[in-house]
């Protein structure tokens, strides 16, 4: 389908998304070409939120009765995110094949399979590659350490921290594995990360996307940058006026993406900081953007899914001692560590709170995390402090 053709789709059955365009004045018409979108305001994350939590599930924004997708899936934040089920609806397959993925390649995929999209997204790509595919989700590492073993796995998708601690683990253990490839993604991917899983006979592209829009961007061999699939209308855009920026300009990922059946994922901030390669609009490959280059908004991404302030908030209703928190991110070994610090009320009975809160938030917000009883944090302190460095 054209974009035009998107749109009037779009317009005509998604009530939120008609109410989005008539409020900037647009008719489908008026949109033809990516240039086009700019009419439109930008919906970032945050907004998509408070507008499930005003009209759930989707805000108004399918196009579809919800009896025709295939899954849906609640990601951190929480976002609903609707499926229809189509043969590599993630668009990973790309990335994939450029990262030497082919038939038969027994391939453990270590993304999550538990509510979030990324574990099933990923294993429907390697599917259309026709590989073979280990779910292996996040967790139990000694059990997959073995099957990969067993099954002769030469492929890995998933978190490149997760990479590195399983092939450690394999040599503590003692366990030869044949891993030679890996397509990483969901975290930031340091050089010296990529070298040390060179070292251990694995070489290591990175991709890049959301939960809401998949691929967006993907390495090959050549190491020059993030391509963008083409059926992937991207744009780098100001982040207080979402205009599109010159190509070399650093602004926000701003995607659209040909799917008639969601609105919501047109002129979607993603909430990445990137910029164009400039040199990709003029050598006739497919545009190349030049990595991630941090985040706009509140949200934070640890161990390679979102941490939202809201989720914080909701949580820590349910703690009335606690009169402060802050959440700390940290970085050891190319691993995230969260630690919740807390501030109690005079007298409030602390026994056992830090286990409480611990426990809480595995289930609640799915963040393994460790708290921590302190004297004091600031009244103008951030949800979220962020002190990882990427080297």
């Amino acid at each position: 389908m054209t974009l035009n053709e998107v749109i009037t789709q779009l317009y005509q059955n998604a009530p939120a998304f008609a109410t989005r365009m008539n409020n900037a004045g647009v008719v489908p018409s008026d949109i033809q070409t990516i240039d086009d979108l700019t009419a439109l305001p930008v919906l970032r994350k945050d907004d998509l939120i408070a507008l499930q939590k005003e009209n759930p599930p989707f805000a108004g924004f399918l196009a579809v009765p919800l009896s025709e997708l295939a899954t849906v899936y609640q990601s951190p934040g929480p976002i609903n995110e609707p499926h229809i089920g189509t043969i590599d609806g993630g668009n990973w397959a790309i990335a994939l094949r450029a990262g030497g993925f082919k038939k038969g390649e027994v391939v453990l995929n270590a993304l999550s399979y538990h509510m979030t999209p990324a574990g099933a997204s990923l294993e429907n790509s390697l599917r259309a590659v026709e590989c073979v595919v280990i779910p292996g989700g996040i967790g139990n590492q000694e059990q997959q350490i073995l099957a990969m073993a067993q099954f002769g796995a030469t492929g890995y998708v998933g978190l490149p921290s997760y990479l590195k601690s399983l092939l450690d683990n394999a040599k503590k253990l003692g366990v030869p594995l044949q891993l030679n490839k890996a397509l990483v993604l969901a975290e930031p991917f340091p050089e010296s990360l990529r070298q040390e899983l060179a070292a251990h006979g694995v070489t290591a592209l990175q991709a890049y996307g959301s939960a809401e829009c998949g691929n967006l961007g993907y390495e090959t061999a050549e190491l020059n940058g993030w391509h963008v699939p083409d059926n992937v209308l991207l744009q780098i855009c100001d982040i207080n006026t979402g205009e599109p920026l010159a190509a070399g300009e650093t602004g926000e990922v701003i995607v659209t993406l040909l799917n008639p059946t969601y609105g919501a994922t047109i002129r979607f901030g993603i909430g990445d900081l990137s910029a164009i390669i400039p040199s990709s609009l003029t050598d006739g490959g497919p545009m190349r953007i030049a990595g991630w280059q941090g985040r706009v908004g509140a949200a934070t991404k640890v161990r390679g899914m979102f941490l939202h302030p809201i989720q914080l908030g909701t949580m820590m209703k349910r703690f009335p001692q606690v009169i402060r928190y802050q959440a700390v991110v940290t970085r050891s070994n190319h691993k995230d560590s969260l630690t919740l610090e807390i501030v109690t009320a005079v007298n409030a009975d602390t026994t056992s709170l830090a286990q409480q809160i611990e426990k809480v938030a595995r289930e609640a917000i799915k963040f393994r995390l460790t708290v921590k009883i302190v004297k004091q944090i600031p009244h103008d302190a951030l949800p979220i402090r962020d002190e990882r460095t990427w080297d």
